[in-house]
């Protein structure tokens, strides 16, 4: 096999004779931080984990990585969760196929932490939450099932000056959310136009994944005083298959010849293990203007919109029987929307021996076979909508700094499904259903003052302090009766006339309650809690000496909904040498519940062993929950410690090595499920939408956990033949562990998953060489073994190195043509091996349901290569 690692080195060497980089323009010097085009240096000013206005990278108490608009653009990728994830070695999103609501909005990690202990920012505010709680199950959100985090996929990269990373906890700083750390968007402010065009697809079956991206990107001076910025992008991304076809849909073409054109998706796989088609646009603007000395208005936003469409579960219309590779039996079943006719025909009005509301078994009956012959399988669509706004005025008055804002910001998801059905109504069933839209509110204001003390020591002391308010409230609408109504043919006794008017009950046969896949919300669920909230904080910072920093912070807030928390932080910096730099920090943390983990409640389908289960998710606060014990939920809390390492060699060469640790008590999850009796049924009738069988849970607080890990960065700027190379290496070693658990709350599958699903070490190697008009970019990523045994018990996926790489050429100093690949060697997670738990049939060669590869994708997916081309143009 060829040694990736070698090879990047060989093209990096090879590059002195074929390439090179475009010269960056200087970004003006406005708006809320500066930006560089071309890479972080040594010498870029930080804004994130300070209040100082002169902090680089290397003299920064804290961990800081600068992550430049070039980086953000370059990468051939629509979805910003993949920019970021494919530079940043901490941070980790899976692909999310056939994973509910969850593939609209997929939940990110950093330091194997989930998306709500993630605190994002643009230009320094407090950017909202998406509409979407996660509550899918298995290794798809392994680690951030139950949170409700931001939805980063909605920011355009062509807008962002650049993106500061903050790998520490920074809750008494920037308040609930920033425990794992903080990703602070800088939107442009330098007068340009810049426009680019992407084209690409996947190597695999066929070139499938087509993807178009268009995007645009002009900024303006407002005479001596301002600037605006507008920034668009459009994007279209075609849907990628990965899976094999079931076995019984194997079974039914193989039988039924005639019926093979209508098996969904044939000739190709009944279900679609991959990525889901999605397209849609994204804006940005960003204006400020000075109206004094001592004032500068600002206003910016973003407006997004984007559909995608994903394949769920084959629902097969036939049983079966098939040897796994390990030559053990299996029996598959049908659907049970196939499983028996319904009885059309109701009990005569007064017999008395055909009770009201049963059925008589004669032939007057209905079968779903006549509505789809050779099964279905339901497609489901998401419509993510997003409008965001900040407002504010900010200068100088008397040697106090000051910022003044408010946010206004809306989230909303709007699910829906077709080619399903309601069993339960039988022939009066729908085939598409509206299940209702989910609903984030978020209303922010702040007030933010920095003042600069001379004390006599080597630097001014800076003193910020500050407020702020917060409501959000989290709302979901009701959907189609049919989308979650239990229907006439719920439950059907079944009586057989034996004698003229003598009916003897022969059986009672049930039809499953809401549409097939997913339940929508009834006008009982449906409704809006809010949560407000208010808290204030004070931090100090200074050069005690020449050669040591301190900074001190303190915050509490108050919440309406739980009470109040408190929390505080420290940092140093001490120079040993002009070139060797120690800093550490210790600081506690927090994560609020928000409205919608209290709130939501949802009904989804899963399969297990080929059989169809209802899993409720209901509020604490419900009398279903209640009667499987809830109680109210509390907020997260953490303790962060970090020591880190600054080195700079020598001129242009500058590592960073910092060792962390997060401990984090009272987690927020769901539970583990409970069982569904006929008792429980009879107690809590409202569970006939789950059904005797089906699974309930609902958040809890229930487990704590450790957080140990490194981080290690380098950057070296060299001249190899005279040409500039820029040489970077990023290393993250991250180990998480559950140190005590309430086990209602968390079983044992989750706990190790929570310990293995993400690979504990992760590396990005990647290397810039310029010569003339060319540029050539090579990175190398290693990922580490990992698996999940929710989804997979048993089995282990190996580790795996990954190449990209871009070519491109600048024409005329503003036009540049690029052609690259995204995991050049097409390398794919191992495939899913045969187990107990997960048979592999030879008649297809892949699970029950089609899988070959993980679900989840992996930590870097399983579509393989990607090639692309671009084309930027840019004033």
């Amino acid at each position: 096999m060829i040694s990736h690692a070698a090879l990047a080195v060989a093209l990096l060497g090879s590059a002195a004779a074929s390439s090179a980089q475009t010269t960056p323009e200087s970004p003006r010097e406005a708006g809320p931080a500066p930006q560089a085009e071309d890479g972080a240096s040594a010498s870029e000013i930080v804004v994130l984990g300070t209040r100082r206005l002169d902090r680089s990278l290397t003299d920064s108490a804290s961990p800081v990585d600068v992550i430049s608009a070039q980086e953000l653009t370059t990468q051939p990728a629509a979805d910003m969760l993949d920019v970021v994830r494919n530079i940043v070695p901490s941070f980790s999103v899976g692909q999310n196929t056939i994973s509910d609501a969850s593939t609209f909005v997929r939940s990110p990690t950093l330091r194997g932490l989930p998306a709500d202990q993630i605190l994002v920012m643009i230009n320094g505010k407090r950017f909202n939450r998406s509409a979407l709680v996660q509550v899918a199950g298995g290794g798809d959100t392994a680690l951030s099932i139950g949170s409700q985090g931001a939805d980063i996929s909605l920011i355009p990269s062509i807008a962002i000056g650049n993106l500061q990373v903050l790998r520490e906890g920074a809750t008494a700083q920037y308040g609930s959310d920033a425990i794992a750390g903080v990703l602070n968007y800088s939107l442009r402010t330098d007068p340009h136009f810049e426009a680019t065009a992407r084209y690409g697809q996947f190597y695999d079956n066929g070139g499938d994944g087509e993807s178009k991206q268009f995007a645009a990107s002009v900024g303006l001076p407002v005479g001596d005083a301002g600037f605006i910025t507008f920034a668009g992008e459009y994007f279209d991304d075609n849907g990628t298959s990965r899976g094999v076809t079931r076995p019984l849909a194997a079974l039914l073409a193989e039988n039924n010849p005639g019926l093979a054109d209508q098996i969904p998706n044939y000739p190709g796989p009944a279900q679609i293990w991959g990525s889901s088609p999605t397209d849609g646009y994204k804006l940005m603007f960003n204006t400020g203007f000075d109206v004094a000395d001592y004032a500068q208005i600002y206003f910016f936003g973003n407006l997004a919109h984007s559909k995608a469409d994903q394949s769920f579960n084959y629902r097969p219309p036939i049983s079966g029987t098939f040897v796994d590779e390990g030559g053990v039996s299996h029996s598959l079943g049908m659907n049970g929307a196939f499983a028996h006719p319904v009885y059309l025909t109701p009990c005569p009005p007064g017999s008395v021996t055909c009770a009201a509301g049963g059925f008589i078994k004669d032939s007057n009956v209905f079968n779903f076979s006549s509505l789809y012959p050779a099964g279905f399988t339901p497609r489901f669509v998401g419509v993510k909508d997003q409008a965001y706004g900040v407002l504010g005025v900010k200068g100088e008055v008397s040697d106090l700094r000051y910022d003044l804002s408010a946010s206004l910001a809306r989230n909303s998801l709007d699910l829906s499904m077709y080619q399903s059905l309601n069993a339960s109504y039988g022939p009066l069933s729908q085939t598409e259903f509206k299940f209702g839209k989910l609903i984030q509110k978020e209303f922010n204001a702040n007030a933010d003052f920095t003042y600069e003390v001379d004390a006599g020591l080597a630097s001014p002391i800076t003193i910020a302090f500050g407020g702020e308010f917060r409501r959000e409230s989290y709302t979901s609408t009701a959907g189609d009766e049919q989308s979650y109504g239990i229907g006439p043919y719920s439950t059907q006794p079944l009586y057989v006339e034996t004698a003229p008017g003598v009916f003897v009950l022969d059986s009672t046969v049930s039809m499953s309650p809401g549409a097939s896949g997913y339940g929508g919300t009834s006008p009982n669920s449906a409704g809006t809690t809010t949560q407000k909230s208010w808290g204030g904080y004070l931090s100090v910072e200074a050069d005690v000496t020449d050669t040591l920093t301190l900074g001190a912070a303190g915050r509490y807030e108050h919440y309406n909904t739980f009470g109040s928390a408190k929390v505080g932080k420290i940092n140093a910096l001490w120079k040993a040498t002009p070139g060797v730099s120690v800093r550490g920090t210790v600081g506690t943390g927090f994560h609020a519940p928000s409205p919608g983990q209290a709130a939501t409640e949802i009904l989804t389908t899963s399969f297990s062993a080929g059989v169809q289960v209802q899993t409720g998710t209901y509020p604490v606060d419900s009398p279903i929950a209640q009667y499987f014990g809830a109680v109210g939920l509390k907020p997260e809390k953490s303790t962060n410690y970090g020591l880190g390492l600054v080195l700079e060699p020598m001129t242009d060469f500058t590592v960073t090595i910092d060792a962390y640790q997060i401990k984090v008590r009272n987690r927020i999850s769901i539970t583990s499920s409970f069982g569904v009796t006929a008792a429980d049924l009879i107690a809590q009738p409202a569970l006939a939408a789950v059904g005797e069988g089906g699974d309930v849970n609902y958040f809890t607080n229930g487990f704590d956990t450790r957080t140990r890990g490194v981080d290690v960065v380098a950057n070296y700027k060299i001249n190899a033949l005279d040409n500039p190379l820029n040489l970077t290496i990023a290393y993250n070693y991250n180990k998480n562990k559950v140190t005590s658990h309430n086990p209602v709350a968390i079983n044992d599958a989750r706990i190790y998953d929570i310990s293995h699903y993400s690979p504990r070490h992760r590396l990005n190697a990647s290397g810039v060489y310029s010569i003339g008009d060319f540029t050539l970019t090579v990175r190398e990523n290693f990922y580490s073994s990992w698996s999940t045994e929710q989804d997979y018990p048993g089995d282990k996926f190996g580790s795996e190195f990954t190449t990209d790489i871009d070519v491109s050429y600048t024409l005329s100093d503003h036009y540049t043509l690029s052609v690259g690949a995204t995991n050049l060697f097409n390398n794919y997670p191992d495939k899913i091996k045969n187990t107990v738990d997960n048979p592999i049939y030879p008649i297809t060669g892949g699970t029950a349901d089609g899988q070959v590869y993980p679900r989840s994708g992996g930590p870097f997916g399983m579509n393989g290569g990607f090639w692309y081309g671009r084309v930027r143009v840019k004033f």
